[in-house]
């Protein structure tokens, strides 16, 4: 994963790229203990399509706009992956003398780039010898800064020369509100958008037990640029067919507990992530996740954590 990001941001993409999600607060700000491998990034929507934006907005004014967009997006981007990603990629491996190692564009919309390489050992099959690039081109990738990366292995081991990346990575300010807004959704939706979803609970509560927490309540500008980019491009409605309003969630009435049968779901894919072995050793329960996600959800509703 660190050769990956490694070859990504000593090229030419390295400015056009953002670094995000969950495997950059395990990798980057070492706030969760998980396994994430995969590696989400963000093309700046104003590199990709720049004649589509009026003055320059990320963020489109009228729906017929937001549409255009979008459809922009899923044609172009696949495009730029196969153009320019997978060569420059290409390129490093060509450099490093690596060879037997694949590059797959797959996903519903071809926006994923799947690097395949030979097994030195296999085991139970959980852990693929695989790296998944998720490419987004909707945003900015805003507020962002450049970070080292560095195997976790390598402090361990002496006399080897592991990779490091220096990646542009998106602050865990902004993951905590984008994974808190996803929570939100789901609570007024009730349903499940895949295997693992709990892992945005789970994350949640790491991210409550450090200052990003405090600075992330505290910088309201941020969470309204959220809520303002969502609202636009991941219009959603909730279990009664109502448009769900961003804005409540970051302005005193954020949801993060489900009832009823989506908390039983939520459960059972907490259950199964702690089963699968994505989690290490000595994590807390589901039981102890939602408690702690109602301290985090009343804290932001009351804003006693978070001090202006």
């Amino acid at each position: 994963m660190v050769w990956t990001l490694a070859a990504i941001y000593e090229s030419e993409l390295a400015s056009k790229l953002t670094f995000k999600g969950g495997t950059s607060l395990s990798k980057v700000y070492r706030i969760i203990d998980r396994f994430s491998e995969d590696i989400d990034l963000t093309y700046d929507i104003r590199e990709l399509v720049p004649d589509l934006l009026a003055k320059g907005n990320p963020i489109p004014t009228t729906a017929s706009q937001e549409k255009k967009i979008s459809s922009a997006v899923r044609n172009r981007l696949p495009e730029w992956i196969e153009s320019t990603v997978k060569l420059v990629i290409e390129s490093a491996l060509l450099n490093a003398g690596l060879e037997n190692v694949t590059l797959t564009l797959t996903g519903k919309e071809n926006n994923n780039l799947v690097l395949a390489y030979p097994a030195v050992k296999t085991g139970t099959g959980y852990s693929a010898p695989t790296i998944q690039l998720e490419f987004g081109a909707r945003a900015t990738g805003e507020p962002n800064q450049v970070q080292a990366v560095i195997c976790d292995i390598a402090p361990e081991i002496e006399g080897v020369v592991f990779p490091t990346a220096h990646p542009r990575v998106m602050t865990a300010e902004r993951t905590f509100w984008e994974k808190a807004t996803a929570a939100h959704v789901y609570c007024l939706q009730g349903r499940l958008r895949g295997e693992r979803y709990s892992r945005h609970w789970y994350d949640l509560v790491a991210i409550a037990k450090t200052q990003h927490f405090i600075a992330a309540c505290r910088d309201t500008e941020l969470a309204r640029s959220v809520a303002e980019h969502k609202s636009v491009f991941f219009v959603e409605k909730d279990a009664s067919g109502r448009k769900i309003d961003y804005f409540a969630a970051i302005d005193g009435q954020l949801q993060l507990i489900p009832t009823g049968e989506s908390l039983k779901a939520l459960e059972r894919d907490y259950t199964a992530m702690v089963a699968d072995g994505l989690l290490a050793l000595h994590q807390p329960s589901f039981s102890e996740i939602i408690e702690q996600c109602l301290v985090i959800q009343n804290n932001v509703q009351s804003k006693l954590s978070c001090p202006q």
